[in-house]
C-alpha cells in the first residue's frame, strides 16, 4: 500500500523534539554530576552530546535525501550495506530502540506521579500511559499527529517558562564548581553514554519518511532543527538544575529535576516540575509510538515480519503499534530504569554507527551524486565519538556492554529465522 504523505516539516520537527525530550534530561543529570564531580563538566558533556547528535543528524539527513521512505536504520542499512545488516538494525529497533526507551519513559512517568497516585504502582500508571497512546496512534493516526504537535509546543513553552523563572535565582558566578580532580577521559566518555540516551530520538523523523511531504528537503531540515532546538533546551535546563543547590545535594539523584525545583522555589516549584516531567515523558512515549511501528511495517512489507503488521487501510500501522506496546509493557514490568538507560544508549550507539558507515560506503561509491553536508568530518566525528563511548563503557560498565554486544548475534538469529521462513513461502508460491 502506498503511504500517504500526511506530515509536513513542522510535524516532523516536533516529532524529533518530542522523541528526544524524554526521561533522560530529567534523570541523568544527577548520575552525571556524581561521576564528573563538576557542574561545568556536566554542561560540557551535554554540549558534546548535542554536537555528536548534530553530526549524526547531518549524516542521516544525507541518507534521508537519498532514500526518502519510512524505515530508518532498517531501510538505510539494507540499501547501503546488506539486507542482513538492515534486518539486524530493524530487530534492534524493535527490541531496543523503541521498546526499551518507551518502557523507561513510562516507568519514569509513573515514578514522578507516584505521590499523586498512591493507589497505583509506577508500572501500573506506565501501563495505562502506554495503552492510551497505542490506541491513539494505532486507531486514530492523523488525530494523534495533531494532538502530538499541540502538546509538544505547550511543553516547550512550559520548559522555557521554568528556565526564565529559575535564571534570576541562580548564582552561577559564585557557585562552587565542584572537585573534578581525578575525572579522566574514560569517565567523561563513559558518562556520554547516558547523555547519548537523552539525545536519542534525533533521527526519529526518518522512521516515517514515506509519510513526510517533500521528504528530500523536509527530513534533513527537521533533523537539524529538532536537534539544535533540543540542544539549546538541554543546556538551559541543566544550567538551572546544576546551579540550583550544592553538588552533594544533587549528585546521584534520579529525580534531579524535582530536587532542583524544590531548592529554587519550594514545594510549589517541585510540583510544577513534576507536572512538566509527566507531560514530557508522556509525549516522548507518544512520539516513539508514532515512529517505531513504521519500522516493523516496513519489515512486514519486505516479508521479514508477518504481512498483517504492515500499514492498515487507515494509513496507520495498527497491528505494529500494538506489537510495540506489548513489547514495551514486557520490559516495563521486568527491568529497572538505570539498567535500561545504560543498555539502550550502548546498543543504539552501535546501530547508528553502522548506519553512518553505510553512508560513508555509499558516498565513496557514488561521489557527488550523494551529497553530505559537512563531508567527511560530520560522519567521521560521529563514528569516533561512538567508538570512544563504546570503549569507555565496555571498560567502566562491562555488564551493560556485554548485554548490548550479545544483542547483535541474538537479533541476527531472529533475522535468519525470518529470512528462512520467507524463502520457504516464496518456494511454495513458485
Amino acid at each position: 500500500m502506498q503511504e500517504a504523505r500526511r506530515f509536513g516539516l513542522p510535524s516532523a520537527t516536533l516529532l524529533v523534539v518530542a522523541s528526544m525530550v524524554g526521561s533522560g534530561v530529567f534523570t541523568t543529570g544527577g548520575f552525571l554530576l556524581e561521576a564528573l564531580k563538576s557542574p561545568w563538566l556536566v554542561l560540557l558533556a551535554w554540549l558534546c552530546g548535542g554536537a555528536i547528535a548534530a553530526c549524526g543528524a547531518l549524516s542521516y539527513g544525507a541518507l534521508a535525501r537519498r532514500f526518502p521512505e519510512s524505515g530508518g536504520e532498517y531501510l538505510f542499512l539494507s540499501r547501503t550495506l546488506h539486507p542482513a545488516a538492515g534486518n539486524v538494525a530493524g530487530w534492534i529497533s524493535l527490541l531496543v530502540g523503541f521498546s526499551a526507551p518507551m518502557a523507561a519513559a513510562a516507568y519514569g512517568f509513573g515514578e514522578y506521579l507516584a505521590p499523586w497516585t498512591p493507589w497505583h504502582t509506577p508500572q501500573l500508571t506506565g501501563t495505562l500511559l502506554l495503552g492510551a497512546f497505542a490506541l491513539l496512534h494505532g486507531v486514530h493516526g492523523p488525530a494523534g499527529a495533531w494532538v502530538q504537535n499541540f502538546a509538544v509546543v505547550f511543553k516547550l513553552a512550559l520548559m522555557a517558562g521554568f528556565v526564565l523563572l529559575a535564571w534570576p535565582r541562580l548564582a552561577i558566578e559564585t557557585f562552587p564548581a565542584g572537585q573534578s580532580e581525578g575525572v579522566g577521559f574514560g569517565a567523561f566518555f563513559s558518562s556520554l553514554i547516558w547523555v547519548s540516551f537523552s539525545y536519542s530520538g534525533w533521527n526519529a523523523a526518518v522512521y516515517l519518511g514515506g509519510e513526510v511531504r517533500d521528504p528530500e528537503r523536509a527530513l534533513p531540515l527537521a533533523l537539524l532543527l529538532g536537534t539544535g532546538l533540543v540542544t539549546a533546551l538541554y543546556l538551559a535546563l541543566n544550567t538551572a538544575f546544576m546551579f540550583s543547590a550544592e553538588v552533594d545535594t544533587l549528585a546521584g539523584k534520579a529525580d534531579i529535576g524535582r530536587v532542583a525545583a524544590f531548592a529554587l522555589g519550594g514545594i510549589v516549584w517541585a510540583d510544577f516540575l513534576t507536572l512538566l516531567v509527566g507531560l514530557a515523558l508522556s509525549l516522548s512515549v507518544s512520539a516513539m509510538m508514532m515512529a517505531g511501528p513504521r519500522v516493523y511495517a516496513c519489515m512486514a512489507r519486505d516479508g521479514f515480519l508477518p504481512r498483517w503488521f504492515s500499514v492498515h487501510e487507515s494509513g496507520a500501522p495498527r497491528r505494529a503499534t500494538f506489537l510495540q506496546c506489548a513489547l514495551s509493557l514486557a520490559l516495563l514490568w521486568s527491568a529497572g530504569f538505570k539498567a535500561l538507560l545504560t543498555y539502550t544508549g550502548f546498543t543504539l550507539g552501535l546501530s547508528t554507527a553502522a548506519t553512518v558507515c553505510g553512508l560513508i560506503r555509499l558516498r565513496l561509491k557514488e561521489g557527488g551524486a550523494c551529497p553530505v553536508i559537512g563531508w567527511p568530518w560530520a560522519p567521521l566525528l560521529y563514528l569516533l565519538a561512538v567508538i570512544a563511548m563504546t570503549v569507555a563503557a565496555s571498560i567502566r560498565q562491562p555488564q551493560a556492554a556485554s548485554w548490548g554486544l550479545a544483542t547483535i548475534p541474538a537479533v541476527w538469529l531472529l533475522w535468519r529465522i525470518g529470512a528462512r521462513g520467507m524463502g520457504k513461502k516464496r518456494s511454495a508460491v513458485r
